[in-house]
């Protein structure tokens, strides 16, 4: 987390006694990562937050993947999933832990997407840090730090380990597009000077973060917390869940301070760099794990080499599949593909792609471009989970070789490009 920060009501000096009102000690939780040598927040409880009076199994949403076979590139329509057709279910009832999807996942990060209309219930993962990011909708998010608002282009990131629920505004329905890492997510270290503080040169900055401005100070009893961790059997992804039922309220937290916590980040305080001729992907890098990167492309001015071309070049993923969610603006390299907002593509590593036939030539000149898309690039193969097998366009693969002659319908109507030789 980029810097420190002290919120409500805490000691002037950490490990020392921390008393209530009524002369009873306050107790004192570190919430550290990397084994006590990272980053690490401070925080104070009316009751005993490792207190707990039940445990019982909780089967998280289905995590099971499939391999990309035979490697193709595809188009999910991501809208499709929530269409108000889902069994047993109305919009209304899907809340976003439980009821987000999984699109795409491999060992080190889960891609989600859900549309949610009732509150979720208390939740903490255990297995990585999540980005939440909100395509549409707002709501409050309610954590063990404090409140957050969240609104329509927010980022929101919660650390591993922190226990939080989002309530939707009812006003519209809540659309997000979740990123669970394996790993910390954090600014690239490239954009922070060696203690920690954004550089000039970073396209934000501490000013454009949002965390909580107070604790929430909730007391209770009996209450119940979702669990989300790890266990080794390789079902269901590798993760497990636990149901806690806690003896008092994890939210009970007069203060806390330190580097780590939850907060916001809006994409349009994302400044964007842009260059003479074409810049590559890590400039628009926002959020970076292991073995993933989170990148976002925004409205901006494009090259202005009087020769240049605007759109990308073609290229290969030598090292990473390329994930892009489409949620917002026209993104005129994928125009004539099907693709529009709330598709998500998947470019996978050991196949080239690039512009749309005629991509090329209608970006010439453009000075400008109105797009709004998420990145994420992995570096091990992705594989499809049980959404992307719902929503799956089945065309998009072919939609570089449309027009050509040397391509047919084959009999099970799944368009593929065929050679002289296999007519």
């Amino acid at each position: 987390m980029p810097h420190y920060r002290a919120v409500g009501d805490v000691p002037p000096k950490r490990h020392t006694q921390h008393r209530r009102p009524d002369g009873g000690l306050y107790r004192e939780e570190l919430m550290g990562a990397e084994g006590f040598a990272g980053d690490s927040a401070l925080l104070y409880h009316t009751g005993v937050p490792a207190a707990i009076v039940d445990a019982a199994p909780w089967t998280p949403a289905d995590l099971t993947t499939h391999p990309n076979i035979p490697l193709l590139p595809r188009h999910f329509r991501l809208p499709a999933l929530f269409d108000g057709t889902q069994p047993g279910k109305q919009p209304g009832d899907v809340d976003v832990v439980t009821g987000r999807r999984l699109i795409l996942g491999n060992a080190d990060v889960r891609i989600c997407y859900v549309v949610a209309g009732a509150a979720s219930p208390l939740y903490r993962n255990t297995t990585g840090d999540e980005c939440g990011y909100v395509e549409a909708g707002a709501a409050t998010v309610e954590t063990v730090f404090g409140t957050l608002d969240a609104r329509q282009g927010d980022y929101v990131i919660i650390p591993r380990g922190v226990t939080h629920r989002w309530i939707p505004d009812p006003a519209a329905p809540l659309r997000v597009y979740v990123i669970e890492a394996n790993s910390h997510l954090a600014p690239p270290p490239r954009y922070l000077s060696r203690h920690g503080q954004f550089l000039e040169h970073a396209p934000y900055c501490e000013r454009d973060l949002r965390p909580p401005a107070g604790p929430l100070l909730v007391t209770g009893t009996d209450v119940e917390v979702l669990v989300r961790h790890h266990h080794s059997r390789g079902a269901n992804g590798g993760v497990a869940g636990t149901r806690y039922r806690c003896l008092s309220h994890p939210f009970d937290v007069v203060g806390w301070d330190g580097c780590l916590y939850p907060y916001t980040f809006n994409i349009a305080d994302f400044e964007p760099v842009t260059g003479r001729v074409h810049q590559p992907p890590p400039v628009h890098q926002v959020f970076a794990g292991r073995n993933v990167v989170i990148c976002n492309f925004v409205p901006r001015k494009v090259d202005y080499h009087p020769l240049a071309v605007p759109v990308p070049y073609y290229h290969s993923n030598v090292d990473s599949d390329e994930v892009m969610f489409y949620c917002g603006g026209d993104y005129a390299a994928r125009g004539g593909s099907g693709i529009g907002p709330g598709s998500v593509s998947l470019h996978p590593g050991g196949h080239t792609h690039g512009p749309q036939p005629g991509a090329v030539e209608r970006s010439l000149g453009v000075e400008s471009v109105d797009e709004l898309a998420v990145m994420a690039d992995t570096f091990r193969p992705l594989e499809l989970g049980e959404g992307a097998l719902a929503c799956d366009d089945g065309r998009y693969a072919w939609t570089w070789a449309d027009g050509d002659s040397r391509r047919r319908r084959a009999p099970n109507n799944t368009e593929h490009p065929l050679t002289p030789d296999s007519r």
